[in-house]
């Protein structure tokens, strides 16, 4: 029977769970607000703008505690919702209810509309004291199975992680991707033979919950066009995977093509981890829209100020107010969502020190949300990484409230491995904790560093040594936006050069860079393209960047592929080797040892340095050992080897041009031990030993 002819029947529905839940009669709506004074279900049929029907929730029968709810009888897979939500109008109280409004159900697991990148969304101006807009797009019922077949969770553990941080979108979205469905979750499944090859264990994906990719409204002044949100910090509906991600995003598309992506990705031995965003939502400041949780209960889902103006933590527009019981209970329904209905395996999570300030936007010393996420009974297998910093300047890396489960995007070992590389002062003794998993910061399991030279945030690994300054002009901002202090370096011409001794240079930085991160303790992440040279021409705050800018050029692979070569063999080099990628941290003068000019004598002053990694350290393990010498002077050095019993090869060395760089076979041999083996300027060589 079509939606429009149904006289609407209801019971008195239940409390939990949450949303929109079939029953043997219909659906179960249920949604939270402490402060409401009244509660409408609106319905709509798929393909009709205007309500079938508004049914006014009875507070005397229909509300338990805090918790609206109905039961409809009847209603088919066609049906669209939304909520009114009744209450005082209050700012300087954080209470801005406004029944005019048709909220999205923070439950919904998708969205009408949306299915076509950059389609209008809803109108970005107005006055909320006098004026209102209702969000076009409505609530849908997900669908009711999905074969996952005999998949079981990969459980990969983090040591033996290596993580490959992608953009949904722009990672195919360029037409020399050459799939079938470029910027799509499907489009994604097609390069899972690259990753294969590549040898990652994990893709990384930048947020798919849904987001208004239109919100901003910047000009680029180069070209006159609108930017857009292209990264998508600024969810809009945390249960929802974006629309426009999928082929067909109509309906929920997007809910099966992401399942099948997991189960494709599984099905390559590859991990999924999302990048969430918890911290904030798209509703931003005052100014900006009501879409869901500002209508539903402001003064609950968000931090205020004594004035009622948002809490500015994100640097957003607003503060989620993650730590209020039933944000934190709204928060682990979420995550368990995607690991049991979508079956992810992690989850990074933006700006997390916000999530352990409390209602008052204090810094608490035992954050209940963050126990929670570690301890719960659902997550207990799934990843969690805490970007542990905020935009306040909180910076928590190495004292993250971790409840021995979290690790930590780790910002210092990407700012000491850019100022050794550069050439900067005193940077031997930081460089040698960071190899060891930083053991300085980190006491307890190597995994807890999550290593990275580059992120999706900053300059591309081209980049970083091409330019001395960010260009940003692009971003409509005056180039004020963006990082100021990158620790780059352009060797003498800012950009693109066609001076072979340049570029020469920076290939080699990017194969030292690359060498650095895959042989240091802890768990490597990439970012897509860096594996053969992709670039944003110096804009390291590419947020808004819809274009050639920020998509991933294909072509850049066969014409970069010896650097997409030495990083496919410097992954497989840590694949092989145990000894790098150890589970517990060094014990005092067993496993590794450090090494200068002169064997056992590092200059720790200096800017060159070597360890020795043990093969034999390992009990009930053996392998061969590994020799690393690093030269960020620009002078060559003379290393003595130390004599371990066996030859050694030269497995890798980031002066030699291609194929030399790196010995997939027939490695030359160079002896039991060498008085002085040379390592040429801004260069790192590596030694193993014969089996």
């Amino acid at each position: 029977m079509p939606l429009d002819t149904i006289k609407f029947k209801t019971a008195r529905g239940t409390p939990l769970p949450f949303g929109a839940t079939r029953t043997p009669r219909g659906v179960n709506f249920s949604i939270f607000s402490r402060h409401a004074t009244g509660a409408t279900l609106v319905l709509f049929a798929t393909g009709v703008s205007d309500a079938v029907g508004e049914l006014e929730l009875d507070p005397n029968r229909q509300r338990t505690g805090q918790c609206w709810h109905i039961e409809v009888f009847g209603l088919n897979d066609n049906v669209r919702y939304g909520w009114r939500i009744d209450g005082p109008f209050d700012p300087k109280k954080g209470l801005r209810f406004d029944r005019r409004q048709i909220l999205i159900d923070p439950y919904a697991k998708s969205l009408t509309g949306g299915a076509t990148w950059g389609e209008p969304q809803i109108r970005r101006t107005f006055d909320p004291e006098k004026d209102y807009q209702t969000f076009p797009r409505r609530c849908c019922l997900p669908p009711l199975d999905f074969d996952w077949g005999d998949a079981a969770p990969l459980r990969t553990p983090l040591s033996d992680t290596i993580i490959y941080e992608l953009h949904v979108r722009g990672f195919t979205i360029d037409q020399s991707s050459g799939v079938k469905f470029p910027g799509t979750y499907s489009g994604l499944i097609e390069k899972i033979p690259y990753l294969q090859e590549l040898g990652v264990t994990a893709v990384e994906l930048m947020p798919v919950f849904e987001f208004d990719e239109n919100e901003n409204v910047r000009i680029d002044p180069q070209t006159g066009k609108v930017l857009r949100n292209y990264w998508g910090y600024s969810p809009i509906c945390f249960f929802a995977p974006k629309a426009s991600y999928a082929s067909a995003g109509q309906g929920n598309r997007a809910i099966t093509e992401f399942r099948e992506m997991v189960r494709a990705l599984h099905a390559a031995g590859l991990e999924v981890i999302l990048d969430v965003v918890f911290n904030h939502t798209g509703e931003g400041d005052e100014r900006g829209p009501t879409i869901s949780f500002r209508g539903i209960d402001d003064a609950m889902y968000y931090i205020h100020d004594h004035q009622g103006k948002y809490a500015n933590f994100s640097g957003c527009g607003n503060t989620f107010n993650c730590n209020q019981p039933a944000v934190q209970s709204f928060i682990i329904d979420s995550l368990r969502y995607w690991v049991a209905e979508m079956h992810v395996d992690g989850f990074r999570f933006d700006l997390a020190s916000i999530l352990g300030r409390g209602p008052d936007g204090e810094v608490l010393k035992n954050p209940p949300l963050l126990e929670r996420i570690a301890k719960d009974p659902v997550l207990a297998d799934a990843k969690i990484i805490a970007e542990a910093w905020d935009a306040a300047g909180l910076n928590q890396v190495g004292r993250f409230p971790g409840f021995g489960r979290w690790s930590e995007w780790n910002g210092y070992f990407r700012d000491n491995f850019r100022a050794f590389w550069r050439g900067d002062d005193q940077m031997l003794s930081p460089v040698a904790s960071r190899i060891c998993a930083s053991d300085d910061l980190y006491h307890q399991h190597p995994w807890q560093s999550i290593n990275f030279i580059t992120a999706h945030d900053g300059f591309t690994l081209n980049d970083l040594v091409s330019y001395q300054k960010k260009n940003n002009a692009a971003n409509g901002e005056e180039n004020i936006d963006g990082e100021n202090n990158n620790l780059s370096q352009n060797f003498g011409v800012e950009g693109e050069t066609a001076d072979a001794e340049i570029r020469k240079m920076r290939r080699q930085m990017q194969k030292n860079f690359i060498a650095s991160l895959l042989v240091s303790q802890g768990t490597p992440m990439f970012v897509a393209g860096d594996e053969f040279s992709r670039t944003q021409r110096g804009n390291n705050n590419a947020y808004c960047q819809d274009n050639e800018l920020s998509w991933v050029d294909w072509t850049l692979a066969a014409k970069n592929a010896d650097l997409l070569r030495f990083t496919r063999l410097m992954i497989a080099l840590r694949k092989r080797h145990w000894i790098l990628r150890r589970r517990h941290f060094f014990e005092k003068g067993k496993g590794i040892s450090w090494h200068g000019e002169k064997s056992g004598q590092p200059a720790w002053d200096s800017h060159h340095l070597a360890f020795l990694l043990d093969g034999d350290a390992i009990p009930n393990h053996r392998e061969p050992s590994l020799f690393v010498m690093l030269n960020a002077s620009a002078e060559r050095h003379f290393f003595e080897v130390p004599d371990v019993g066996k030859n050694w090869l030269v497995r890798a060395d980031t002066e030699r041009p291609s194929p030399f760089d790196f010995a997939e076979k027939d490695a030359p041999n160079i002896g039991r031990a060498v008085a002085a083996y040379r390592v040429r300027p801004r260069s790192m060589t590596i030694l193993e030993t014969a089996e």
